[in-house]
Parts: structure tokens; C-alpha cells; sequence
């Protein structure tokens, strides 16, 4: 290993193991709670939430799609990928997505992302125990991304995402948009990201609601989307014919909560075996992640199945599952 190199995995080092010292202060923890469109904070990717979403200056498959659109031309390969989440509470949410690449450094990609909850009862004060009828909470994202690679080094990505979230007779709709950046510093395999996800206008319900009384409540406050400012950097410190070790560290400062960092690290073999792991500092619910993933080629494509478990203390673990249908570039 270089020296350069063992310098940047002292920095690394030296970083998460200072977060709890307040390296970074504590701003924005008295906001939690302010935003709206909670869902699309939710990881939608087995591959990235093993790795602790540690994940934008990484994002070099289908899953750039959801954390930095930037990336998807890291690659040659078109394909599709599937996600399933088992969330709290019964609830559930699958991603959808696809990209295809054209005009050599130019790709498009279709995301579609779904949120629901069970059947619930509705309650009213003088009904605690329901009133015979039910509602349902869900939500809905429709991504469509564009990536352009300018040089060797510097790529730009963009995604136009419109966004829709029904509770019962109620309902929110608004277009948000990321904005994302991808460049290789030439040292090494090292490279940073920056991403800003989420931004647009402040959203309400629509529609209206019956109260006690026989009054109706039609209006309601406005709330901004969950806009996260997102900055990785990520490298490789062992990387030869048969192995590949990828590590990462990712600063993310939202609009509704405190500054936190996350940190992960991949292990593949032969890029078709791989395992994972991460941590995410200064997060109150959700702490250490890992994962498996493996590719099996197939007569036309690969196939790859990704797997990974996350931490949220007293709430349990989260599963999460991804499957990828990578169709290679022609002429590899």
C-alpha cells in the first residue's frame, strides 16, 4: 500500500472516530420534524444500505438512480433493478428502475419508487375503536434522470421527480429535482460527490377533511420537501485482478435534523461475490448496516442479488432486497 494511500485511510480514521467529540456541532437538531415527504428519505437500495448509505461518491450502478444520478455513467451496462423493503408497521416499499446508455457518454433512467401501509381504521373521538370505515397512507415517486460523462474525470447528473403522498381523503403533489456531480481526482482510484436531493417548493394537502361539529378543515400549512445536501469521498485501498476493497465517508446535512456522516466499506471478489458493511454517526434510530450481494451470469446478461440488514435499535432490523438484470455493453 502507498503512502498516499495510508494517509487517506488515517483521515478516514481520524474523521468517524471524532464525530461523537463534535467534530461537527449539533446544528439543526431543533428541526426535526419540519418537513414533509418523509418516504423519500427511506434508503432504496440493498447494495447502498449495506454499506450504511455511504454511497454517493460509490453510486456506479442502477442504485445511482436514487443517490446520485451523476453515476450512472460509470458504467456501460443497461438493465433493470427491483427493491423490496419490509418497513415498520406492516408497511412496505418497492423501487423500480431502469437505465440505458446512448451517444457513448450519455444515459437516461426511469425511477419509480411506492410506499404503502395495511388497511387502518378510521377513529374519531367519540369513536376510538374505528367507525366501520378504513384509509390507507401511501406514496408514490416517479424519477427521470439524465447523466452526461463531460471528460474522464467530471460527470453531471439530474433528476426531475414527481412526488405524490395520500392520507385517506387527502392528498400531496409536487415536481423536486437533484442535482448531482461525480469526479475522479486522478490520485489512485479516489474520487468525490456532491449531491443535492429533494429541493423544491414547500407542498400542502389538498382536498378536505370532516370534524366534529360538522365543520370541514380544507386548508393546511405548508412544509419544504426533506432537501439533503450530500458530499462522499470514497477510494480504493486494495484493489488487484481478483480483489476489490472500496471504502467511503459521506457528510450529510438536511433541512429537518442534525448533520450526520456515514461510513462503509465493500469487499468483492472477482466483482461476484461481495460483502458490505457501515455506520452512520450522529443518527438517533439507525446505527451499523451489513450486506451481501452476488452476480450470476446468465446466457444474455448477469443476474445480481443483493441483501442487506440494518440496525434501528429498540425498532429491530430492517431487511432489504435487491435484484439487477444487467444487460453488458456490446462490444465488452
Amino acid at each position: 500500500m502507498s503512502i498516499k494511500h495510508k494517509i487517506l485511510i488515517l483521515v478516514l480514521i481520524l474523521i468517524a472516530t471524532q464525530v461523537h467529540a463534535q467534530l461537527i456541532p449539533n446544528l439543526g437538531g431543533q428541526r426535526t420534524g419540519t418537513s414533509s415527504l418523509q418516504f423519500l428519505k427511506i434508503g432504496a437500495d440493498a447494495r447502498a444500505t449495506g454499506m450504511g448509505e455511504a454511497f454517493v461518491a460509490v453510486s456506479d450502478d442502477f442504485s445511482a438512480l436514487q443517490y446520485n444520478p451523476a453515476g450512472l455513467v460509470l458504467n456501460k451496462d443497461n438493465g433493470l433493478s427491483f427493491t423490496h423493503t419490509a418497513w415498520f408497521a406492516d408497511s412496505r416499499i418497492e423501487h423500480l428502475g431502469g437505465v440505458y446508455h446512448f451517444g457513448g457518454n450519455n444515459a437516461v433512467g426511469l425511477s419509480v419508487t411506492s410506499f404503502r401501509t395495511e388497511d387502518m381504521k378510521v377513529t374519531t373521538e367519540f369513536q376510538p375503536n374505528g367507525t366501520g370505515n378504513y384509509f390507507r397512507f401511501s406514496d408514490l415517486a416517479v424519477g427521470l434522470s439524465y447523466a452526461r460523462q463531460f471528460t474522464d474525470q467530471f460527470s453531471f447528473g439530474v433528476t426531475v421527480r414527481y412526488v405524490e403522498e395520500t392520507m385517506g381523503e387527502l392528498k400531496m403533489r409536487t415536481v423536486l429535482g437533484d442535482l448531482a456531480t461525480f469526479y475522479k481526482t486522478g490520485l489512485g482510484t479516489t474520487r468525490f460527490a456532491v449531491v443535492i436531493a429533494n429541493f423544491g417548493a414547500q407542498v400542502s394537502p389538498s382536498g378536505s377533511v370532516d370534524l366534529i361539529g360538522g365543520r370541514t378543515a380544507s386548508e393546511f400549512q405548508k412544509f419544504p420537501p426533506p432537501t439533503l445536501f450530500k458530499i462522499g469521498f470514497a477510494f480504493e485501498p486494495w484493489m488487484n485482478q481478483n480483489n476489490r476493497v472500496t471504502t467511503s465517508i459521506q457528510l450529510n446535512s438536511p433541512n429537518d435534523n442534525k448533520e450526520y456522516i456515514n461510513v462503509g466499506a465493500e469487499y468483492s471478489y472477482k466483482e461476484m461475490v461481495t460483502i458490505r458493511g457501515g455506520y452512520k454517526f450522529n443518527v438517533d434510530a439507525e446505527n451499523f448496516s451489513v450486506g451481501a450481494g452476488v452476480k450470476v451470469p446468465i446466457s444474455f446478461a448477469k443476474v445480481g442479488v443483493d441483501y442487506s440488514l440494518a440496525n434501528f435499535g429498540d425498532w429491530g432490523y430492517m431487511h432489504r432486497f435487491s435484484v439487477n438484470l444487467i444487460l453488458p455493453e456490446k462490444n465488452k
